[in-house]
């Protein structure tokens, strides 16, 4: 198998190649994450028997309850990548502050997500780890939560780890998308899914109908559209999907298209959105753009977005490019008046009865 098909780290030789200047802390890091993949691959897979399974009875800085896989896979990620000197800083989900390094060490920061979906650990659905690599800045030494501060646009590298029925690394070093398929007879990710690519049209979304009447007209609208079916405005027939796992819906995507929105609604008017935007909306969306898909928050590029929070959220809706870019045109417009149509007036599937 080795002498056909890449190793991650063969693969990230090859890409250094291309830059005589690199340092080769670059791909310490990106190996550092990928170990730390590794081995929460081995307890996710053993389930129940891992003793895992369950709250700790702590919730986290964003108010959610924490599940003992989130607490194990943020130490993991940071018992992986401290010791290595590569990293700057790292931001997590599971963390209020930043673990900055006190050597003011590393050229670069991570940001993550160590566990996504861990609401389905119980449950034995896919869950998974995501990342996020920027470049420091160079005026001071020591990391500040600020220096986190930088839109998606500046990322140098992001990826996922998804602990399915297999576990795949995919990863973008801004040159395409690439999937790693993890070997566990000889412990390493090899090259299987090279230049993953986002078909440009789909007939598959996927949302959470049960927050629908909260969502913002343009939603709403493209949503019916899509449940009329061959005899509604699009002509074509679309499947709904929900898995309630970003991984998996991104994995879903960047495998055979579709649609994924979590959008700005009037559920709680003080969030943005639900997703975060530096750890999860994105490297999702630089991954999205890379395989020539869209990410946007709704109504335009997400990784143009100015972050002002480390745990900032926001909307997020990604994946086949014109389906998206139908969306951000829906936001633009004036809202569609109501019809006499069933399923489009008031009394409609998604709209609220009055």
């Amino acid at each position: 198998m080795l002498t056909k098909t890449l190793t991650l780290t063969q693969f990230l030789i090859e890409e250094r190649r291309r830059f005589p200047e690199a340092s080769g802390a670059f791909n310490s890091l990106v190996l550092g994450v990928a170990l730390a993949c590794k081995a929460l691959s081995r307890r996710v897979a053993h389930g129940a028997l891992s003793g895992m399974y369950g709250a700790v009875g702590e919730t986290n800085i964003q108010g959610e309850a924490q599940q003992k896989l989130d607490v194990l896979a943020n130490d993991t990620f940071l018992h992986c990548l401290q010791s290595g000197g590569d990293a700057r800083g790292m931001l997590s989900e599971e963390m209020e502050q930043p673990w900055i390094n006190e050597q003011g060490q590393g050229d670069y920061l991570l940001a993550f997500d160590p566990l996504d979906g861990s609401s389905n650990i119980d449950v034995n659905l896919s869950v998974g780890s995501i990342f996020s690599l920027l470049r420091a800045p160079a005026e001071h030494k020591r990391a500040q939560t600020s220096d986190f501060l930088q839109p998606g646009a500046k990322q140098l590298a992001a990826g996922y780890a998804i602990y399915g029925p297999a576990t795949m690394l995919v990863l973008t070093v801004g040159r395409g998308v690439h999937g790693f398929t993890l070997d566990p007879e000889i412990g390493e990710f090899l090259l299987t899914h090279p230049q993953m690519t986002i078909p440009a049209q789909t007939k598959e979304f996927a949302i959470n109908a049960s927050n629908s009447r909260f969502w913002e007209p343009p939603i709403r609208r493209y949503v019916e559209e899509c449940l009329a079916g061959s005899k509604g405005p699009r002509g074509k027939d679309f499947n709904m999907r929900w898995i309630a796992s970003l991984v998996a819906e991104a994995h879903r995507i960047l495998t055979r298209g579709g649609v994924f929105m979590y959008p700005r609604d009037t559920k709680d008017p003080s969030k943005a959105g639900r997703l975060r935007l530096l750890y999860e909306a994105n490297p999702i969306g630089m991954l999205v753009e890379q395989a020539g898909g869209r990410a946007s928050t709704g109504a335009g590029p997400v990784l143009q977005v100015q972050p002002d929070a480390a745990h900032q959220r926001i909307g997020f809706v990604f994946g086949s490019r014109e389906e998206v870019e139908r969306i951000e045109r829906y936001h633009s417009e004036p809202e569609v008046p109501e019809t006499d149509t069933p399923l489009f007036n008031l009394r409609g599937l998604f709209r609220p009865n009055t």
